[in-house]
C-alpha cells in the first residue's frame, strides 16, 4: 500500500490507504506458462479470483488473502482443460480452491515490493516469494479508490503434488516442472 514518511502528506496517504481492499475480479487474473514437449510454451489463465488486502496503510502492516477457483483454468483447449481439472493435475472436485496467504511484505523502493507467503494447491502448502510492482492508484468515477499491482514468480509444480508427466521417446518430458506465474490485480476500496 502507500509508503509512509515522517511528513503529514505521508501520514495522510497511509490513513487513506488503511482498511480492507477487495480484489476486483473483472480486472484481475492469474496467468501461467509451461514448456510443452521441451520446445514451446503453453499459456493459460485462472479467471476466478477473489480476495482481500487488509492494511494499516503500510506495506509491513498489510495482509493478503487470495482464493482462486481451480476449475476456472483456461488454456483454450477443452480437452487439455478437462485433463488439468482431473485428479492427474488439480483434482478440482476434491480441491476446488488454490489459496495464497501472505506472511511478510517488504518495500524495495519505487513502488516495488517483495512478498512472501504460503500457497496451497491440492491440499499441499508451500512458501513462495514474489516480486510485486505497484502499477498505479486513483479514484474511479463512483468514488472508490483503486490500486493496481502486478507480480511474477516461478514454482515447481511437483512441490504441490502436480507430478503427472510423460517421457518422450526422443528424451525429455511432455510438460516442464517449472511454471512461470504472472499475477495482475486491481484492488478497490470505498472511501469513507
Amino acid at each position: 500500500m502507500a509508503a509512509t514518511s515522517g511528513s503529514s502528506a505521508g501520514t495522510a496517504a497511509s490513513n487513506q490507504a488503511a482498511g480492507t481492499w477487495q480484489i476486483d475480479a473483472a480486472h484481475s487474473g492469474v496467468e501461467f506458462a509451461v514448456t510443452h514437449l521441451m520446445i514451446s510454451k503453453v499459456r493459460g489463465r485462472f479467471s476466478d479470483i477473489s480476495g482481500t488486502v487488509v492494511t494499516d496503510g503500510t506495506p509491513e502492516g498489510s495482509r493478503i488473502k487470495v482464493e482462486i477457483g481451480a476449475a476456472s483454468i483456461n488454456t483454450h483447449d477443452d480437452g487439455r482443460d478437462t485433463h488439468l481439472r482431473s485428479a492427474d493435475f488439480f483434482d478440482v472436485e476434491k480441491y476446488p480452491k488454490i489459496l495464497f496467504v501472505s506472511t511478510a511484505i517488504k518495500p524495495k523502493g519505487d513502488g516495488e515490493f517483495r512478498i512472501t507467503g504460503d500457497v496451497t494447491i491440492r491440499g499441499v502448502t508451500r512458501p513462495v516469494e514474489m516480486d510485486v510492482t505497484r502499477e498505479g492508484t486513483g479514484r474511479d468515477p463512483w468514488g472508490s479508490d483503486r490500486a493496481g499491482f502486478s507480480a511474477t514468480l516461478r514454482v515447481d509444480r511437483r512441490d504441490f503434488g502436480l507430478t503427472w508427466n510423460q517421457v518422450l521417446e526422443a528424451g525429455g518430458v511432455m510438460v516442464s516442472n517449472d511454471v512461470k506465474l504472472t499475477v495482475d490485480v486491481e484492488l478497490t476500496h470505498k472511501a469513507e
